[in-house]
C-alpha cells in the first residue's frame, strides 16, 4: 500500500505542477498550501527574522512559479522549491556579509569535538535551537545546512560558495562553539 500511495501522491503533485505551468492559480495555491511551512521553517533558520522570512517565503514562491518550467521531476518540488528558499536566504544573508574563515587543508580544527557531544545529550531540542541561533552569521548557516536542512559539505560548499574543507571547519567550529555556550548556559542554571 505504501508504494502505491507514494505513487498517489507524486501524481497529484505533477498534476499541481503541469496545471501550475499553465499559471493555474488554484494550482499555485495548492502548491503554496502543501510547502509553505517547510518553507518559512526553512529560511527562518536561516535569517532568524520573521518579517524577511515573510518577504523571502514570497519570494521563493514567486520565483518558483515564474521558473516552474525549469523544474525536473528528478527531484521532488519540495526539494526544488527549499532549494530556492535557501539560495534566496543567502544571497539575503550575504549583503550583510556573513563571516566565513577560510581554512587551509589540513588545519580543520576536532580536537575535543567528540566529548561535547557526549554532554549535549542533557539539552532539550529547544535549548539547542535557541543556542544555534545565537551562533555567529557564518556558523549558524553552515550547521543549519548540514544538521537541519541534511546537505553533505559539497552541497553547502556548492551553495555559499565557499570549499568544502571550509564548510567543514565551519560546521566543526560551530559544533564546539555550540557545545561550549550549551555547557556554560548548563554551569549557570547549577549556580
Amino acid at each position: 500500500m505504501g508504494d502505491l500511495y507514494n505513487e498517489s501522491i507524486k501524481n497529484i503533485h505533477q498534476d499541481l505542477i503541469d496545471r501550475c505551468k499553465n499559471n493555474d492559480r488554484m494550482a499555485q495555491m495548492k502548491l503554496y498550501d502543501l510547502y509553505n511551512r517547510a518553507v518559512y521553517g526553512t529560511i527562518i533558520r536561516l535569517i532568524k527574522d520573521p518579517m524577511e522570512t515573510e518577504d523571502l517565503m514570497q519570494d521563493t514562491f514567486l520565483s518558483a512559479y515564474s521558473n516552474i518550467n525549469n523544474f525536473r521531476s528528478e527531484a521532488s518540488f519540495g526539494t526544488w522549491v527549499k532549494k530556492i528558499a535557501i539560495n534566496k536566504s543567502l544571497n539575503s544573508l550575504r549583503k550583510k556579509s556573513p563571516d566565513y574563515l577560510d581554512i587551509p587543508e589540513g588545519n580543520i580544527p576536532d580536537k575535543n569535538v567528540a566529548k561535547y557531544d557526549e554532554q549535549t545529550n542533557r539539552f532539550t531540542l529547544e535549548e539547542i535551537k535557541q543556542e544555534i541561533n545565537r551562533l555567529p552569521e557564518g556558523y549558524r548557516v553552515v550547521i543549519n545546512l548540514y544538521l537541519l536542512e541534511g546537505m553533505d559539505h559539497d552541497e553547502i560548499s556548492d551553495i555559499l560558495e565557499i570549499k568544502p574543507v571550509t564548510s567543514r571547519s565551519q560546521y566543526l567550529r560551530a559544533k564546539k562553539k555550540l557545545a561550549e555556550n550549551l555547557m556554560d548556559n548548563y554551569y549557570e542554571r547549577q549556580a
